[in-house]
């Protein structure tokens, strides 16, 4: 074997057990019992857990036009964010530009990836105009091993094309490709906005009225409707309200093959953020809600309702994000959160008993893996799983300060906060990739995770 990782507390989504785990050739080759290597790490009084799967970032730019602006982290710097929190796996949106087919952006970003990405990787196409070839892709791709494809409900395109989102919805179903869904409706936002701007409330404190929870449960229950009617698997990306998590706990009785996935900071902030001086830093699409949607998502990440916990990483300056000339209609919506997502959940979720360990694994690793086609090779601490673990210290407390971090946005949504329960070491196939925060893998070892079609957990 090439590397022992002895006595530590193995974690996976069934249960957890103090034993050894053996590694050779970047893969898990056995698990307890007597084994020895050239190199051994004592995890003794340590956890050691799969790598977290995100499998919802932003690290290629959706557009580059001159005077344009875009988030701060590329595939580099974004790994090696996640890669000092305990992500192993990133779930990248790819978009193409005007004029562009999906394939196109995809190849752009694959090369783009191959070449700076640490950590491993896969990538979601981000369907905008489902017109005939669009539409025939989707087929291609999950041949080609990317059986996912996001759409926007939020986007005035959608309702303009909406048989033709509905045709690749059924094509999704057929061929077991999963559609992720921004839900959040057009209309409605729009005049919300219109609204707040005839009224003069324009201030950042106004953000959430211009996206209200009404906006997100109507998309929702759209978004579960045509779920029922083409059967195609949907994943909901980054609720954030009761209103719309009961809209999909009522699909997911009737047995639909529908899927929530919320944010961090749904669950570690609400909205009088947005009363703060520089409160435009918490933009994020949907705003913050209330203390009661809040502990509706707690509430669902307990009882199963939400599947998932990614970051939606899209990253800015503050200096971006508080832009004077940025009305409460239109700020930039995004923040830096893959090198705190793990340990913000594990000291707010796992240490005080809200949530179980076995839970914290199952939402940050192995549902993602299992929803998105990876599992066991990603999400699991088993034979032949790919040897990214996660060393855990869940008594180091640190002070979280973003302007030392990885991300090129210099702030933290939770700069200021004590935070307990970090990686020791991060280890991607077999690899020392972390040691605490320092990254020491390099720039271009990331690979492409292969994938299959999907299949329901």
């Amino acid at each position: 074997m090439d590397l022992v990782i002895a006595g530590g507390t193995v974690a996976t989504a069934g249960g957890a057990i103090v034993t050894d785990i053996g590694v050779a050739d970047g893969r898990i080759v056995q698990l307890g019992g007597q084994m020895s290597a050239a190199n051994t790490i004592d995890a003794d009084g340590l956890y050691v857990l799969p790598g977290g799967v995100d499998p919802h970032v932003h690290l290629s730019p959706p557009v580059t036009g001159p005077g344009e602006h875009s988030w701060t982290d590329d595939f580099e710097i974004g790994s090696r964010a996640a890669l000092a929190g305990g992500v192993t796996t990133l779930g990248n949106m790819s978009f193409s530009r005007q004029g562009e087919q999906m394939i196109e952006g995809l190849e752009r970003d694959l090369a783009d990836a191959d070449a700076n990405c640490i950590a491993d990787y896969f990538q979601h196409p981000v369907l905008l105009t489902p017109d005939e070839e669009g539409i025939e892709q989707i087929a291609t791709l999950n041949a080609m091993g990317h059986p996912s494809i996001k759409i926007f409900l939020s986007f005035r395109r959608f309702d303009r094309n909406v048989d033709g989102f509905l045709t690749a919805m059924r094509k999704a179903a057929e061929v077991g490709s999963v559609m992720l869904i921004h839900c959040e409706d057009a209309a409605a936002m729009g005049c919300c906005g219109q609204m707040l701007d005839e009224a003069g409330r324009t201030a950042h404190r106004h953000y959430p009225e211009s996206r209200p929870v009404e906006a997100e449960r109507i998309a929702t229950e759209r978004a579960v409707g045509y779920c029922e009617i083409t059967g195609a698997p949907s994943y909901i990306v980054h609720l954030s309200s009761e209103a719309a998590l009961q809209a999909c706990r009522n699909a997911r009785a009737r047995d639909l093959p529908l899927y929530v996935e919320t944010r961090p900071i749904y669950l570690h902030l609400e909205k009088s953020r947005f009363d703060e001086p520089d409160g435009a830093k918490y933009a994020g699409a949907p705003p913050l809600r209330d203390d009661s949607d809040r502990d509706a998502l707690w509430a669902g990440i307990a009882d199963g309702t939400v599947s998932t916990v990614a970051t939606d990483h899209a990253p800015w300056t503050l200096e971006q994000k508080t832009d004077p000339s940025l009305t409460a209609a239109n700020l930039r919506q995004g923040m830096a959160e893959l090198e705190t997502i793990m340990p913000m959940l594990w000291s707010l979720g796992v240490a005080p008993g809200r949530m179980s360990l076995n839970r914290f694994v199952e939402v940050t690793s192995t549902n993602p893996a299992k929803l998105f086609g990876m599992y066991p090779q990603k999400g699991c601490i088993a034979p032949g799983s790919d040897a990214d673990l996660v060393v855990w210290d869940p008594n180091e407390t640190r002070t979280i300060d973003g302007s030392t971090m990885h991300s090129a946005a210099g702030y933290s949504p939770y700069d200021g906060w004590d935070v307990t329960g970090w990686p020791r070491l991060t280890l991607s196939r077999g690899d020392i990739v972390a040691e605490g925060s320092k990254v020491v893998g390099q720039p271009g070892r990331g690979q492409l995770v292969p994938r299959r079609p999907f299949e329901r957990p």
